[in-house]
């Protein structure tokens, strides 16, 4: 588990942090700082810190899953991963980068489902792994809210 974990962790945090320089995401963005902010909108700061732990927890869970002896369950439980990165990987060009809000709602929500599938699969090789995920969970909640109140206020 230990080896997948120093594979896992920094590989989705990199990820993380690539899809964001790449889209040119949050604060010192001109387009994003002139974008009314809902009332509920955090300090900027705190963004890359919960990302950071969020994505890597999500490493560790995913470390736990290819670790298990659980064969039947591991492919599937992966390939859900897999497409719920890729879609939230996906998220900040589409908002941040294309300045599209509306359909970054419309694709955070299908994250959402996805999320929520990967903790569904996660749970059925290790619950440990699923449990790691639930704040993950919380968070694209919260950020689904934030774009649909972005939405609304621009």
């Amino acid at each position: 588990m230990l080896w997948w974990a120093l594979l896992c962790v920094p590989a989705i945090v990199l990820l993380g942090l690539g899809s964001s320089a790449i889209s040119g995401s949050g604060e010192g963005s001109p387009w994003f700082e002139m974008l009314a902010k809902p009332a509920i909108y955090p300090p900027g700061w705190l963004f890359g810190v919960v990302w950071t732990i969020l994505y890597s927890m999500m490493g560790f869970a995913l470390a736990l899953v290819l670790a298990s002896d659980r064969k039947e369950h591991k492919k599937p439980a992966i390939v859900m991963f897999a497409v719920q990165l890729a879609v939230n990987l996906l998220w900040s060009p589409i908002f941040f980068g294309m300045h599209m809000i509306a359909f970054g709602f419309f694709w955070i929500m299908l994250l959402l489902v996805l999320v929520i599938a990967t903790i569904a699969y996660f749970a059925r090789v290790s619950r440990v792994s699923a449990a790691l995920l639930v704040p993950y969970l919380l968070w694209v909640c919260f950020a689904a809210l934030l774009n649909l109140q972005f939405w609304q206020l621009n």
